[in-house]
């Protein structure tokens, strides 16, 4: 078959929208081509992640039509990228952003360290920033960017662990952490003092004489998602405004190819793949974007999509997301005009990172010597259970494994000398994982699960709330009261403290104010009360504004430590039934 007839037929997969998910070997995509109408064309190779969220391990298996498929695992991971490099010397690997933060232990607990080494060890291109990425907060991603050892951390063991590594990875890494060799992209997010961006707009690749722009962009509504002290001074704009007012700066370098990297998704209609129906915000950004654009990876809500979604001229561009952390790659095939440089034709599919590869053998290194640093820890048994306590919410939003934490924060601050709290509040999100009983171990909890369960090493907080600012706290759950997401988010709380919720409410006006009790008691409006939560939510995180207003604010301990406190002094630990949170239809 000629090149000319292969080239056509990847036209045609293009324009019929091909997308799917893909386990076998791939075929070679040529690199100096003809477009369909015979001009010469040069095939560029962009291979895409999201969401990895330093899963350095093979992670759980996900379900794919119902069945459960094994996949990731950055050292296969390596071999799958490797092998679509292969195919085509002109490539580009990029990532829709949230590499770190919210990582397993083998990763975080050396500050998210090993997970930059390993893509300097895959070699990534750009990442755009995601929320996660400013988890520990502005100055702490510059280094992550920059390189350079924890100011605090490293004399505990914490950073800069890389000459305790193999012979041939320092070799490769250095002594010390040298930051990441690709770059960090943040169009959005300015610094108010002095006007620029935190991290550059874009970046530009180079193929033949011909550019690719990659514009890399967050959600603006990272402010809500992440601790605001950690965003201090920073501005995120608006994602689709940001980008159209980019365009005609790469058209005045003569880039007329342009991709976006943007950490904000959707949630596809018509399976893992269809697009029909999409919801989220990721359909409302492309519908205003400048049809200049060509093509746009997206993240965020870890679903598995590739759609083709309206511009603002209606015209249809590429829309892909590659479910999370590192189990599928997409794979995606631009075709340039040689002449031009313009995008001829854009397609995609999604390759699951299949474990019966080779792992490369360098990140398994990588993979080997961090786990050997952090095993001690990691296997620590740290308590029982007798069942599994699972994160997933009941009707009225409450979970067994919230109850869980809630009660250990409670216990861990009764104190005086920790705050003295009568009730604790637990934000659902910040809950990472459930804690699974395990009958081969008897049902011993390692740190390394706990950790899991709550990886943002947050800090608890304990103050002072009246209990008609409880009420609001309440009412700042539901959509449609001032500062709310736009989905519902329950608060998981404390034993001793329960109320009611009505689904028929109005906006501020779905909780019972007279089912408020605490140790059966009804609240009073006018009292003050001792409550507990952990940092992020205490500096108004998730939009819950109402902890902001508390007084008499104490530092206590790590929620990590109270949840490992908690687990020792009551083991084992058997699910409760949840009853805290009532909801009525």
């Amino acid at each position: 078959m000629n090149l000319s007839i292969i080239v056509r037929l990847l036209a045609a997969a293009t324009l019929a929208g091909a997308s799917f998910l893909h386990t076998g070997r791939v075929c070679a995509v040529p690199r100096a081509a003809e477009s369909p109408d015979g001009k010469p064309a040069i095939a560029v190779k962009i291979i895409a992640i999201n969401d990895f969220h330093g899963n350095l391990r093979p992670p759980a298996d996900f379900l794919s039509n119902g069945a459960p498929v094994a996949a990731g695992g950055v050292a296969h991971l390596a071999a799958r990228i490797r092998e679509l490099q292969a195919t085509n010397p002109d490539n580009v690997l990029v990532s829709a952003g949230d590499l770190i933060g919210a990582s397993p232990l083998v990763s975080a607990h050396f500050q998210d360290e090993p997970a930059i080494e390993a893509m300097n060890l895959l070699g990534l291109d750009f990442n755009a920033v995601g929320n996660h990425e400013f988890d520990e907060g502005r100055e702490e991603l510059l280094r992550m960017q920059r390189g350079g050892c924890h100011p605090r951390l490293e004399k505990v063991g914490r950073s800069c662990r890389e000459k305790e590594l193999s012979p041939l990875l320092r070799s490769k890494l250095g002594r010390k952490f040298k930051g990441a060799d690709f770059r960090f992209l943040a169009a959005n997010v300015f610094d108010r003092n002095s006007g620029g961006t935190l991290f550059p707009a874009y970046g530009v690749k180079q193929f033949h004489g011909r550019k690719i722009g990659f514009i890399g962009l967050t959600l603006k509504d990272t402010p809500k998602l992440v601790k605001p002290s950690g965003v201090k001074g920073l501005e995120f704009r608006d994602e689709a405004e940001t980008i159209n007012a980019l365009v005609p700066v790469l058209r005045s370098q003569g880039i007329e190819a342009i991709v976006v990297l943007i950490h904000e998704g959707g949630h596809p209609g018509g399976g893992p793949d269809g697009c029909a129906g999409i919801s989220g915000p990721i359909a409302g950004i492309v519908r205003r974007l400048d049809p200049e654009v060509d093509l746009v990876v997206s993240g965020h809500t870890h679903e598995t999509y590739a759609c083709r979604l309206p511009n603002a001229a209606g015209e249809p561009v590429l829309v892909t997301s590659a479910h999370d952390y590192g189990r599928l790659v997409s794979d995606i095939d631009l075709l340039l005009d040689a002449k031009t440089g313009e995008a001829i034709s854009t397609a995609a599919r999604h390759l699951v990172v299949s474990r019966d590869s080779r792992p490369d053998p360098l990140l398994a290194r990588l993979i080997e010597d961090y786990g050997r640093l952090s095993r001690p820890i990691e296997e620590r048994v740290i308590g029982r259970i007798t069942a599994t306590f699972s994160r997933t919410p009941n009707d009225a939003g409450e979970s067994a494994l919230g109850n869980l934490i809630a009660d250990a924060q409670l216990a861990a601050t009764r104190g005086r000398r920790y705050g003295g709290a009568a009730i604790a509040f637990m934000n659902s999100g910040g809950i990472r994982a459930d804690f699974s009983y395990a009958p081969e171990k008897k049902g011993g909890v390692s740190y390394r699960e706990a950790f899991d369960v709550q990886p943002f090493g947050g800090t608890l907080v304990t103050m002072n709330l009246t209990g008609a600012q409880i009420e609001q706290l309440l009412e700042q759950q539901f959509p449609g009261c001032p500062n709310r997401q736009p989905a519902r988010r329950i608060l998981q709380v404390s034993a001793g403290f329960e109320y009611t919720w009505n689904t028929g409410g109005g906006a501020c006006d779905k909780v019972d104010p007279a089912s408020i009790r605490l140790d059966r008691k009804p609240i009073a409006a006018d009292k003050t009360y001792r409550i507990v939560t952990n940092d992020f939510l205490a500096d108004g995180g998730d939009g819950f504004t109402v902890f902001t207003e508390g007084t008499n604010r104490m530092a206590a301990m790590p929620e990590l430590s109270a949840l490992e406190r908690y687990l020792g002094r009551h083991s084992p630990l058997t699910p409760g039934t949840a009853r805290r949170i009532i909801r009525l239809p």
